[in-house]
């Protein structure tokens, strides 16, 4: 097969990446220039030199934010399940001469950590509401014992995050479950925005709820629908067993 040079061939583009030669992959993309955009909003609160850090991207399409870390000195692994996607970020690798730094999986995020991984900082931007099972994801990501997670996921149009959400609930006052800003989940049965694998989309706080839970400590906010995590210790009990039957682990 001949080596591919040309954006038009490699199309269509999710990423708009900003090449060495000046050219763009989708400078008309509907939602701007984008994810140059989200970057902007996260680029000051992770360390400017990463020499030495393990970064993982998780969905990491066409490669945009693995290329900002490597540009850090980071060594970096790109996941996502679309080869169409892959495709086009070894390609980019390429253009931006960080093969050396970047390497791409076709890898689902349900297959982390099973060999006892880790990684000092994990980008885990517009996947969580793709995710059929998302709980367990969070779960799973923890076990990878992240210095930095940067999160990201669509969000259900309410700010409010109701202050008694730990108090037990008694089983004859479940009307509190409907109070504003008590932690919940819209879950998509068929499509929403046109895509079939949209399935959840949660309020900030099941986000905030959840991140606790997985044993996620939230430092920041960075920006909207953007959430700093650090590894802690989980906020409530669980069982893990039944994590490991549910992972396939002993």
């Amino acid at each position: 097969m001949k080596d591919v040079d040309d954006i038009q061939e490699l199309g269509p583009w999710f990423h708009n990446l900003h090449l060495p030669d000046g050219r763009q992959t989708a400078p008309d993309h509907h939602f701007g220039d984008f994810p140059a955009f989200k970057w902007a909003q996260i680029a000051d609160h992770i360390p400017a030199d990463l020499s030495g850090w393990r970064a993982l991207d998780i969905g990491c399409n066409a490669g945009f934010y693995s290329f900002q870390l490597a540009a850090r000195g980071a060594e970096v692994t790109g996941i996502d399940v679309n080869d169409h996607y892959l495709r086009q970020a070894r390609w980019a690798a390429k253009q931006f001469d960080v093969e050396d730094r970047v390497r791409f999986e076709n890898r689902q995020v349900y297959q982390l950590g099973s060999e006892g991984e880790s990684y000092d900082l994990v980008l885990f931007m517009g996947v969580f509401y793709h995710l059929r099972y998302p709980l367990l994801v969070l779960d799973i990501l923890r076990t990878l014992a992240p210095r930095l997670m940067v999160f990201q996921t669509l969000t259900l149009p309410e700010d409010q995050v109701a202050p008694n959400v730990q108090e037990d609930v008694d089983f004859q006052s479940r009307d509190r479950l409907r109070e504003p800003g008590w932690p919940r989940m819209a879950f998509i049965e068929h499509s929403f925005s046109k895509d079939i694998t949209n399935w959840w989309i949660p309020n900030p706080a099941a986000i905030e709820g959840m991140l606790r839970a997985a044993g996620f400590r939230i430092t920041g906010q960075p920006g909207h629908e953007i959430y700093l995590c650090e590894s802690a210790e989980p906020s409530c009990w669980w069982d893990r067993t039944e994590f490991l039957a549910a992972t396939g682990r002993t």
